[in-house]
């Protein structure tokens, strides 16, 4: 079991980001999804150094190195401050079923940088396993839509979904990608929890700095003072930027990052159930086709 230590943390964060992201679509859509990111956030960091307290005597990561805090604080600005503004923006537009399946675009998104910044090489079936993945991605939010112009019947290739929903994924696909290289390069043998917490912070100050410019902090007191919304919150800061991403960094840590990125990506499989059943969402044969040539792809696209 120990040997596949990497692998276990890759599946229980798959199921970690489901619930976060059931959650924080849920609050996302009562009190804001940008007040819902500094809270979490805020959350996040003290969960994370109360276990850091416990398990390794530091509230805070003062044991960090200069190379650890470069680049973790920047894979936390891109992937928290920027990747997860715009995904939490897409759960409110087009829900988090839609914009988890974008995020199995994340591990193709991390071969591609990695190859960029780390001169890693993509092989023939590596791309195979690309398109396979934007196949799956593309049956689901795409539709033949029959229109008449003019006494002529034409069919038009329209979106499922919000446009603007998508490419909102989408971004939080590529930030989540980019995060996730950086923070596998900045963390080297550096405990995962702590350096958790080093993004969790840079996320905090980011989005301070954005809510000072945008004058949005009575918002923030509003989202506080929603109980509901607080509860759902508080479960997703537990099971996201707590548990979640120190568990993603976990199968970075312990496995290649290629099978950790696939296992982190049926997370579009496993949140159909539950959006069923607890959004009441309607699921066609031809989206639960699509998720699963999604995955598909993305388990191809690291063999």
């Amino acid at each position: 079991m120990q040997n596949h230590w990497g692998e276990i943390a890759g599946v229980l964060t798959a199921v970690f980001w489901t619930v976060t992201s059931l959650a924080f679509e849920s609050a996302g859509k009562k009190v804001g999804s940008l007040s819902v990111n500094l809270i979490r956030l805020v959350m996040a960091f003290f969960f994370i150094g109360i276990y850091s307290w416990i398990a390794r005597g530091f509230f805070f990561p003062s044991d960090a190195t200069l190379f650890h805090w470069k680049w973790l604080a920047l894979s936390g600005l891109i992937g928290f401050v920027i990747g997860d503004l715009l995904l939490f923006q897409a759960f409110v537009e087009v829900g988090a079923r839609i914009s988890m399946l974008m995020m199995a675009l994340a591990p193709p998104f991390a071969a591609v940088i990695g190859w960029l910044l780390l001169g890693e090489v993509m092989s023939p079936m590596n791309l195979l396993g690309m398109t396979i993945t934007l196949t799956g991605i593309v049956i689901v939010i795409l539709k033949r839509e029959k229109t008449e112009e003019n006494g002529t019947v034409v069919r038009k290739i329209k979106s499922n979904y919000s446009v603007q929903g998508i490419l909102l994924a989408l971004g939080g696909a590529l930030g989540q990608a980019a995060g996730l290289v950086l923070s596998k390069k900045g963390m080297g043998d550096y405990d995962p929890f702590s350096a958790s917490q080093i993004r969790v912070l840079t996320g905090i100050v980011g989005f301070t700095v954005l809510f000072f410019f945008m004058r949005r902090w009575g918002k923030v007191w509003e989202a506080i003072q929603h109980s509901a919304a607080m509860k759902r919150i508080t479960l997703g800061a537990f099971f996201g930027p707590f548990l979640g991403v120190s568990f993603s960094l976990i199968a970075v840590q312990n496995t290649q990052a290629g099978i950790a990125a696939t296992l982190m990506a049926i997370s579009p499989v496993l949140i159909i159930a539950p959006s069923v059943i607890l959004f009441k969402e309607k699921v066609n044969w031809k989206e639960i086709l699509g998720a699963v040539i999604t995955v598909g792809g993305v388990a191809l696209f690291f063999l």
